[in-house]
């Protein structure tokens, strides 16, 4: 492997690392709050999305450049 390959898989498990603290905090509906301000959990399902699309995507691109 080159080192963009590796890069492109740390990246991806990253992000599902990312990907699975969002699914948990949807499934326990845990509160997150920032200062005052108490984050809906609406933001963890975008989170969600964005963040595993992201994963899949890298993991792909790592697995084209090793081919």
């Amino acid at each position: 492997m080159n080192s963009r390959t590796t890069g492109l898989r740390v990246a991806s498990v990253v992000f599902a690392l990312f990907a699975l603290g969002h699914l948990l905090r949807l499934i326990n509906h845990a509160r997150v709050i920032i200062g005052t301000h108490h984050a809906p959990m609406w933001v963890s399902v975008v989170a969600l999305i964005i963040a595993a699309g992201l994963s899949i995507w890298m993991w792909r691109l790592a697995s084209d450049r090793g081919a």
